[in-house]
């Protein structure tokens, strides 16, 4: 069961992250500057693929459908205002993005590889071996990522894009990002006294 003074701090962590454009924390795992060097063209992607590309403050993921499309979970505000595939389709803005993390909605969308990636360095599959989990069959990993697209609740901490690569990609819905925030924000709040984040 959550605890709800973890989850009211962690929100507010969560809004006072989006806002800053300052890099509060290394989401940076030992040795992974050494994988961020392998990045792969698009060629190269298979369907079920997780791919990853570096933002601000995060990592964004999504999973590889084939023919230039990727599968991924964006926060939107304009799912809450509109019904209009017009407007909620075309690329989804800074602002849009923050107001849909604070209001809690998104979508599991498909979107090209550009459009995915922003500009950014895709890195394929590395999750596998930052996880150490065995991965599912690559067709029924986008077959997963299929079935979900769609309106979401959406939550930095709990349902995030890694969340659901997890899932589609291992079975289990698991966030290491989000698991790194809330060690800290339990040793900002006294609850791990004797570790550092």
């Amino acid at each position: 069961m959550k605890n709800p003074m973890l989850e009211a701090v962690s929100l507010l962590l969560e809004k006072l992250l989006l806002i800053s454009n300052f890099k509060l924390f290394s989401w940076a795992v030992p040795g992974e500057d050494e994988e961020r060097n392998r990045i792969c063209e698009i060629n190269s992607f298979l369907r079920g693929d997780v791919l990853e590309v570096r933002r601000t403050h995060v990592t964004h993921f999504g999973i590889y459908l084939g023919d230039n499309r990727v599968a991924h979970m964006m926060p939107d505000i304009l799912l809450a205002l509109t019904n209009d595939k017009g407007l909620t389709q075309k690329v989804v803005s800074n602002k849009r993005l923050l107001l849909g993390v604070i209001c809690r909605v998104a979508s599991i969308r498909v979107d090209t590889v550009e459009d995915f990636a922003y500009g950014a360095d895709i890195l394929v599959n590395h999750l596998d071996k930052a996880l150490k989990k065995k991965a599912l069959l690559n067709e029924e990993v986008a077959q997963r990522a299929e079935k979900l697209l769609g309106f979401t609740p959406y939550s930095l901490l709990w349902n995030n894009c890694e969340h659901f690569v997890t899932y589609c990609r291992f079975g289990t819905s698991i966030s290491p990002q989000a698991d790194r925030v809330r060690r800290v924000t339990r040793w900002w709040l006294g609850g791990e006294a004797s570790s550092h984040p």
